[in-house]
């Protein structure tokens, strides 16, 4: 089992920044991609970005360029840096973590732009 807490969301103004960070526990040496997703109200939940566990990176249109994320192994964290936010960010993000046999979800972060 893993388990996944997100920290680091709230409101911030069009054209600030923010920065999420995901907490992993319990099993993770299973854990093999690592990410972001993103579920608007009323909308799907969508990815924002990857990870894989040697680095490879992979961002959706939308945030390229603004967001970045990355992953500390030692201390069991990833994390989304989100620059030159838009009021469309605005989203529960939520970190996802895939092993070879299961998905894991965390419990979410609001993420609010005010324009």
């Amino acid at each position: 089992q893993v388990q996944l807490v997100e920290s680091g969301g709230g409101l911030v103004q069009a054209g600030g920044s923010l920065r999420l960070s995901c907490a992993a526990s319990g099993s993770i040496f299973s854990i093999n991609t690592m990410g972001w997703f993103r579920q608007a109200p009323g909308k799907q939940r969508d990815l924002v970005a990857l990870i894989t566990s040697s680095g490879i990176t992979n961002y959706a249109d939308s945030v390229k360029g603004r967001f970045t994320i990355s992953r500390d192994n030692a201390k069991n964290t990833m994390y989304l840096q989100m620059n030159s936010l838009k009021p469309e960010d605005t989203a529960i993000y939520y970190c996802h973590a895939a092993t070879t046999r299961q998905l894991y979800w965390g419990q979410g972060t609001q993420v609010t732009v005010s324009s």
